[in-house]
């Protein structure tokens, strides 16, 4: 999977890139609008990380214009500006999704991931992890071949684990993506525990090995190692 980061903070790309190399992507840079535009006439992506605030060619002026010829490649918008019309701009205009600076470098590869399955219509209905086992059409879990009951929003939450196996993904992520509560008025870690506390029970106390892990001050992970 090949992306290109369009980002004119180079300090910023260059950790990007690091980052996203080491999650196994190949990545190219451009520190400017008009680079990130040359370097998308010049070959195909299979994702666009774009910021808005771009020296020269702006990133709506590139997002609108690469829409015109192409609106299958997911675009992931990178912007300070965390007002909602600027949010609904680039939308508007034709990206996937964003996020705002600062970010935690897990909720982007998460965001990727999903962009990624997304462009790719990948439509998997069954997800795997050791002897773990998911049906999203059928809705059952099993564990050891034995059936696991779970409530919807347990269902969800392990979903969402199952999606990002192997990854750290931390409370806000669940609380965005999970619970859809984009603005936190009110704190969830503690519904969020709760709920991962009585997943836990359900498809892990009985089993060996442990599959889902807490990651003290940062999220949890489902994984059958942790280093």
């Amino acid at each position: 999977m090949n992306i290109l980061v369009i980002e004119d903070e180079k300090k910023i790309a260059l950790a990007l890139k690091k980052g996203l190399e080491s999650e196994r992507y190949g990545v190219e840079i451009a520190l400017t609008g008009e680079e990130g535009f040359f370097r998308l006439c010049s070959r195909a992506f299979d994702l666009i990380i774009l910021d808005l605030m771009l020296p020269g060619r702006d990133g709506t002026e590139i997002l609108r214009t690469l829409r015109k010829t192409d609106a299958r490649t997911p675009v992931l918008i990178l912007t300070a500006k965390d007002a909602l019309e600027d949010k609904i701009l680039g939308l508007d205009l034709g990206a996937d999704d964003y996020l705002v600076k600062p970010f935690a470098f897990p909720e982007l590869t998460a965001r990727i991931r999903a962009l990624l399955r997304r462009g790719r219509g990948d439509e998997r209905t069954k997800l795997g992890l050791a002897d773990l086992e998911m049906d999203l059409l059928k809705r059952t879990v099993l564990r050891a071949k034995q059936a696991i009951p779970l409530t919807p929003k347990e269902f969800e939450l392990l979903e969402y684990l199952m999606l990002n196996q192997g990854h750290v993904v931390t409370r806000d992520m669940l609380a965005r993506d999970v619970w859809k509560e984009t603005v936190r008025a009110t704190p969830l870690d503690n519904v969020i525990d709760v709920h991962v506390g009585r997943l836990r029970k359900k498809v892990d106390e009985p089993f060996s090995p442990r599959l889902l892990h807490t990651i003290r001050g940062v999220g949890f992970i489902l994984t059958e190692k942790v280093s």
